[in-house]
C-alpha cells in the first residue's frame, strides 16, 4: 500500500530460545499437526515498547497423538536497508541505474531507500534465495524530500543459510537484480510466489495511471517518466512501460531473469496471486475507484503466453448503507492477449490519445458532451470513447478504464492483498479503507457499491467455483472463479472516537488490512496492517476454523507491515516472513507528548528484513 507519506518494512521469525538443549523441538516428530494456536501479544503501552518490533506470543501445536508443544515466537533480523550483506559493497537499499551503477542523490549521498516490501523466500536446488522488493522513495536532494518525483525502484536477491537443526536463517550473500531488460521498475509493492517456485512482483504504478484532464496528475506522470529517463537511464521511458506484474526466475546458481508480463494487463497492482491451477491469477488494484481483476493464462505454469483478462461487477446483496456489505460477482471479459510480446508492441506504439477520444465533463449538468462517463482510478469523471480497432490495446494498457467502459465495477477503494485458502476454495481480499467510490450515493460512476464508510477497512472472503460463465454467457476455463464476497465479523475494522494514545480505530481489532497470506497447514489467515488509524501497526493471526483473531506482532509506531509470506515446511521448519517500512511515519492523531518521546528513539530512515521462525514444519 502506498501513502503520500513515509512508511517502513522488516521480516519476522518464529524461534524458540534454547529449544534444542531443552529437548522441546524435534523437526522430525512423527505425529501430524492437528491445530496451531497463538497467544496474544498485548498492544504496546510504553514509548519504549511502541518504538520496537515486539512479540510475546507463543504458538501451541496440538498433534494427532493428542500431545501439545509450545513455541515462543521471536523476531529475527536478517538485514537492514543500510546493511551490507556478505561481500556486497552496497547497502541493501541502494538504488541503481540501468548500468547497475549506484545512484547518488542531489546532496551527494548514496540513494538508499527504506521501503522493503514484498518477499519471496525460495528453495532453489540446495540453496535458499530471498527476493525482496523495495517499494518507493522520493528523490532526496539538498537534505530534503522533493515531491512528486520518485526514485526508480529495484529488488535484491539474498542467499540465505539455514541451520538445519535450529532453523535459524542467516543472510550470507546479496546482489541487486538487474531490470535493464524490462526498462526498469516503478513502485514495486507486494509480492507472491507462483506454484512453479518463482517470485511474482508488482508495479503499483500510481504516478503513470494519469488523468489527462488533471494538470496535477499529468505533472506526476511526467515526473515519473523524467525519473526513469534521467535517473534510471531509460531514454525511451513512457507511461505504458510501467504498471505490470513482474516475475523473477532464480536458477540454482543464483542468476535472475526478470520478466515483465505485459500480457496480463496494466494497473496499480498491489500483487498478483496465482491459484493452484497454475493459470488463474487475481490482482489487488490499489488506489481510489479501482477494479477487481482476474486473468486466466493460456498455458499452465507460464504467464508469458497471454490469456484472458476479466473485471468483476459487484452485484450487492446486502442492504444499502451496510457496514462491509456483501455481493455476488459477475465477470466481464475485457480481452485476450496472445503473449507479452504482443502487448509490449502495443505499449510501444500507443498513447492515451491513440486509444481514446476524450471529451470534457460538464460539472454543472453532470453529463458528458460525448462519450461514456466513467470514474476509474481517480476522483474525477472522464468522458471517453474507445477508438476503432483499439479494443485489445485498451484492455491491456488501460485495464481499469476499459473495465469501466464495459460495465464492470471501478468503485473499490484501496484493494490490497489477495490470498487463497485451497482446502475451502476461498479467496481473501484486503480492502484497506471502505470509502470514496464504495460509499452509497457517492458522486460519479454508476454506484454499484452502496456501503457505509469504514475508515478501518475490512478483509473480504470470496467463494471460488467451477463451471462459471462470464457476463456474455461464455464458460470461463477455471475452477477458481470467485462468485461472491462478504465480510466475517472479526475481519471488519472498527472506527472509534480518538483514544488517549491517538488510535482512531479499535486497537483490539484489525485496522486497514494490507498484506495477507493464508497458511494451509496452520489453517490461519495472517494479516498485516498499513494503518493511519492505529498508533502501532500489527500482524494478526486469524484461525478460520475457531474464528479466533490474535495479535502476534507489534511493529514500530507509524511503520507499515509488509513482505508477508508463510512457509509451512522449509526443510523441516516453518517461517513467517513479514517486513516493515518507514519507521516513525506517525499517524496525524498521535498524542503530542507521546510523539515527543517516540521521535528521538525511532530511526525514521531505517528498516529491517527479518522473520518469525523456529516453528517445526507444519504438516
Amino acid at each position: 500500500m502506498l501513502y503520500p507519506s513515509f512508511r517502513l518494512s522488516f521480516v519476522l521469525p518464529i524461534t524458540l530460545v534454547g529449544v534444542a538443549s531443552l529437548g522441546l523441538f524435534n523437526a522430525s516428530y512423527a505425529a501430524s499437526v492437528v491445530r496451531v494456536e497463538f497467544s496474544e501479544t498485548p498492544a504496546p503501552q510504553t514509548a519504549e515498547q511502541m518504538a520496537m518490533t515486539r512479540t510475546t506470543s507463543v504458538a501451541t501445536i496440538t498433534y494427532s497423538d493428542g500431545k501439545q508443544k509450545t513455541f515462543p515466537l521471536q523476531y529475527h533480523k536478517l538485514f537492514g536497508v543500510k546493511d551490507k550483506v556478505g561481500n556486497s559493497p552496497f547497502a541493501a537499499g541502494q538504488v541503481f541505474n540501468n548500468q547497475m551503477q549506484p545512484v547518488i542523490d542531489a546532496s551527494g549521498k548514496p540513494a538508499v531507500i527504506e521501503t522493503p516490501d514484498g518477499n519471496s523466500l525460495l528453495a532453489i536446488g540446495d540453496k535458499l534465495y530471498l527476493v525482496t522488493h523495495y517499494e518507493y522513495d522520493w528523490i532526496d536532494g539538498n537534505g530534503g524530500l522533493v515531491r512528486p518525483k520518485r526514485m526508480p525502484m529495484g529488488m535484491t536477491l539474498t542467499e540465505v543459510h539455514q541451520n538445519k537443526k535450529t532453523g535459524k536463517l542467516t543472510a550470507v550473500k546479496q546482489q541487486p537484480i538487474n531490470f535493464a531488460s524490462t526498462g526498469g521498475l516503478w513502485i514495486s509493492c507486494a509480492a507472491s510466489q507462483t506454484p512453479w517456485n518463482t517470485h511474482l512482483g508488482s508495479e503499483e504504478d500510481y504516478d503513470m495511471q494519469f488523468n489527462p484532464l488533471n494538470e496535477k496528475s499529468y505533472a506526476k506522470t511526467q515526473g515519473g517518466v523524467e525519473s526513469m529517463k534521467n535517473i534510471y537511464g531509460n531514454a525511451q521511458a513512457a507511461p505504458y512501460q510501467y504498471g505490470y506484474l513482474t516475475e523473477v526466475v532464480v536458477d540454482k546458481k543464483g542468476h535472475t531473469t526478470p520478466i515483465k508480463h505485459y500480457g496480463m494487463g496494466r494497473g496499480t497492482w498491489e500483487l498478483g496471486r496465482v491459484m493452484p491451477d497454475g493459470k488463474t491469477v487475481y490482482f489487488g488494484d490499489d488506489g481510489a475507484n479501482t477494479g477487481f481483476f482476474m486473468f486466466i493464462s493460456n498455458q499452465v505454469n507460464d504467464l508469458s503466453h497471454g490469456g484472458t483478462l476479466y473485471a468483476a461487477k459487484w452485484l450487492q446483496t446486502s442492504p444499502s448503507g451496510a457496514d462491509g456489505g456483501a455481493a455476488d460477482l459477475q465477470w466481464i471479459k475485457l480481452g485476450t492477449s496472445e503473449s507479452d510480446a504482443q502487448i509490449k508492441a502495443l505499449a510501444d506504439a500507443n498513447t492515451f490519445d491513440t486509444l481514446f477520444d476524450n471529451a470534457a465533463f460538464d460539472n454543472q449538468t453532470q453529463t458528458c458532451t460525448s462519450g461514456t462517463r466513467i470514474r476509474a482510478g481517480a476522483t474525477a469523471d472522464e468522458c471517453l470513447t474507445l477508438k476503432a480497432g483499439q479494443e485489445t490495446a485498451a484492455a491491456f494498457l488501460e485495464s481499469r478504464r476499459m473495465a469501466a467502459l464495459k460495465g464492470a465495477t471501478t468503485e473499490f477503494n484501496k484493494l490490497e492483498g489477495v490470498t487463497v485458502n485451497v482446502k475451502d476454495k476461498q479467496l481473501y481480499v484486503a480492502m484497506s479503507y471502505i470509502d470514496k467510490g464504495m460509499l452509497e450515493n457517492e458522486k460519479g460512476g454508476v454506484d454499484h457499491i452502496k456501503l457505509a464508510k469504514n475508515s478501518a477497512g475490512a478483509t473480504y472472503t470470496l467463494s471460488l467455483a467451477s463451471h462459471v460463465k462470464d457476463s456474455d454467457g461464455n464458460p470461463m476455463p477455471s475452477d477458481y472463479v470467485a462468485t461472491n464476497m462478504y465480510v466475517e465479523p472479526a475481519l471488519l475494522g472498527e472506527p472509534i472516537a480518538l483514544d488517549a494514545l491517538g488510535n482512531s480505530a479499535n486497537p483490539e481489532k484489525i485496522a486497514n488490512t494490507d498484506n495477507i497470506f493464508f497458511s494451509e497447514g496452520m489453517r490461519t489467515l495472517f494479516i498485516g496492517e498499513d494503518s493511519d488509524t492505529h498508533v502501532n501497526n500489527f500482524l494478526w493471526a486469524y484461525n478460520v476454523d475457531t474464528k479466533k483473531l490474535t495479535r502476534i506482532l507489534s511493529i514500530p509506531s507509524g511503520a507499515e507491515s509488509t513482505g508477508l509470506q508463510v512457509l509451512d515446511d522449509l526443510h523441516g521448519h516453518a517461517y513467517i516472513m513479514s517486513n516493515s517500512q518507514h519507521h516513525g511515519d506517525f499517524t496525524k492523531t498521535l498524542n503530542s507528548d507521546l510523539k515527543a518521546k517516540l521521535t528521538p528513539i525511532i530511526d525514521k530512515f531505517d528498516a529491517d528484513v527479518g522473520y518469525l521462525g523456529g516453528l517445526p514444519a507444519i504438516k
